[in-house]
């Protein structure tokens, strides 16, 4: 057994299924191990930073590693985007690299990023994009190093790790070989914490104070839809989610008040200013969630924060208390001891007030995108995942769609690239594949990354990618006009996406008016192959942004 199926086989055993890799003549030894798996599914991209978003699709809903393959040096470095997304997102994930032999450092080997003689430096760059970067030297610590990497990734909040192999190492023999044991200890509540939380939320809840639930994507992430609402129903609270949680708990339930943020439903951002309670929950308050960072948010209030992480406690907002765990633990344990204080709580009533509910009030000639958003989720099918890229869609997505428990929705995350949720839908589909994935992008974003549709068409996934189609960078174009009343450089000219799709292979279908989408969407979900709808959206709709302190 070489080095390169060692790896594989400690990959097996930990549970992984896909690899997602690029070519390239350094890891070469890497692939053809993937090759001889049997229980590995190896997905070649056409750009390696694809293969960094699909890795972190793929770990997204199912908490299994991410890991993603590529030529160290040029090929390595289109990971880096992949890789922020992991690390601001709380993704496990694993980056591989080939790296220059101890040989040939320093004197120019190509890609070389040993940081010796005017090169890059590997170890450097991708230890400043993850919880640590490793390499190994020899074939003896192979089993060493990935246990320790991937024990990091999962350690605490959850996040990527790198490891740089040496080319001349990969084929050498494996003569350490052991099964790698992963030893991830839960982020658990302390009884105390626990025992706080419980009092001051029981004692606001008998003086019938105003309670407020935000509900962020570390709740996602830690799978604690049954726990939040079990919580939020014993004990009558109101709640709102973030973008990225927008439908843990079914958006029609009773106590829910909608997204919160720049893009919040009415009732959701009165809430906020009316609530003296609030218990942030897997959340860290990030910028567009909290109205550019609203000073004074939480003046006159009472805040209650719980995160994975102690970093994200208090980094925007002091919190008066702090509870460090993962969100599943705390819900459960909390609920338990606020259950020995509190009796029947009185049911709450409550004004909802949500731009889902509202009707859209258009005739143009194109298609409106509040319309495209409400027809989208009244055709999703059960536990569908949708995905937005970065842009304006995005915002119309998490507004005007309404999602049942058991759908989710993600966007970007804080750290935002476009492109990104367009390639995740690979790694998404795969690492769920009873679950419809439809991706939702901007026509920019597709342009960034539209080739990994063969991806999907090689490896026979039926993902469904819809287009906002408006020939420009709507939200930056709206900014734009906004500050300085003028825009530069946000036009340009696009293909017809339906055709492109039908020349991959995959179906296509070009929508110019909002009846005809229904029946492309319900062809597209019958189908076994990826699909493309490309539908022509109304640029000049102003899409719902609205500041804490405006009316």
């Amino acid at each position: 057994m070489n080095v390169c199926q060692s790896i594989v086989k400690m990959l097996e055993n930990i549970g992984v299924d896909a690899v997602f890799t690029g070519s390239g003549q350094g890891p070469g030894d890497f692939m053809f191990a993937l090759a001889e798996s049997e229980k590995l599914k190896t997905i070649v991209v056409k750009n390696e930073q694809a293969a960094s978003f699909m890795a972190c699709g793929y770990s997204m809903y199912t908490n299994k590693l991410g890991v993603c393959n590529a030529q160290g040096g040029p090929g390595a470095f289109n990971m880096f985007s992949g890789l922020a997304v992991a690390l601001s997102d709380s993704i496990p994930l694993l980056s591989l690299s080939s790296y220059t032999p101890v040989k040939w450092r320093g004197m120019g080997d190509l890609g070389e990023c040993t940081g010796l003689s005017r090169t890059p430096d590997h170890q450097k760059m991708f230890g400043a994009t993850s919880k640590g970067a490793f390499l190994i030297e020899k074939p003896k610590f192979i089993s060493d190093v990935f246990e320790e990497a991937i024990n990091l990734a999962y350690d605490g909040r959850p996040g990527p790790v790198h490891i740089d192999m040496p080319y001349d190492i990969m084929d050498m023999e494996a003569t350490h070989h052991r099964d790698i044991v992963l030893d991830i200890k839960p982020v658990l509540p302390q009884d105390k914490d626990v025992k706080l939380f419980a009092k001051v939320l029981s004692s606001a809840i008998k003086s019938k104070k105003k309670l407020l639930a935000v509900i962020g994507f570390g709740s996602v992430r830690s799978r604690a839809a049954d726990e939040l609402l079990e919580f939020v129903e014993r004990f009558q609270i109101p709640f709102i989610t973030s973008m990225d949680a927008k439908g843990i708990i079914r958006e029609n339930h009773p106590l829910s008040l909608g997204i919160g943020g720049i893009s919040a439903d009415p009732s959701a951002r009165q809430a906020y200013k009316d609530a003296e309670v609030i218990i942030g929950i897997g959340n860290s308050f990030a910028k567009w969630q909290v109205w550019k960072f609203q000073e004074g948010l939480f003046d006159d209030k009472t805040l209650l924060h719980i995160n994975i992480s102690k970093m994200e406690i208090s980094k925007v907002y002091k919190a008066d208390y702090a509870m460090v765990s993962d969100v599943k633990p705390a819900i459960k344990a909390l609920t338990k001891e606020m259950a020995g204080e509190l009796g029947q709580v009185e049911k709450a009533e409550l004004t909802v007030d949500k731009h889902y509910l509202k009707e859209i009030d258009y005739d143009g000639d194109k298609v409106h995108p509040a319309l495209l958003a409400k027809e989208i989720s009244k055709n999703l099918p059960d536990r569908s995942i949708v995905l937005g890229d970065a842009g304006a869609h995005m915002i119309w997505l998490s507004a005007y769609m309404e999602l049942s428990g058991g759908q989710n929705y993600k966007n970007p995350g804080s750290f935002g690239p476009m492109a990104s949720n367009v390639n995740a839908a690979v790694g998404v589909q795969i690492a769920n594949p009873d679950r419809r994935v439809i991706a939702v992008c901007g026509d920019g974003g597709y342009l960034m990354s539209g080739f990994e549709l063969m991806t999907a068409v090689d490896n026979k996934m039926p993902i469904i990618w819809v287009i906002f189609n408006n020939a420009e960078f709507n939200i930056i174009r709206l900014f734009h006009l906004a500050k300085f009343n003028k825009e530069v450089y946000n036009r340009y000219s696009v293909p017809d996406f339906a055709k492109y799709a039908e020349a991959c292979g995959a179906n296509g279908y070009r929508i110019e008016k909002l009846k005809d989408f229904q029946g492309a969407f319900k062809e597209a979900l019958a189908s076994d192959k990826p699909s493309i709808i490309d539908v022509i959206i109304e640029p000049d709709s102003i899409i719902p942004f609205k500041m804490y302190d405006s009316e």
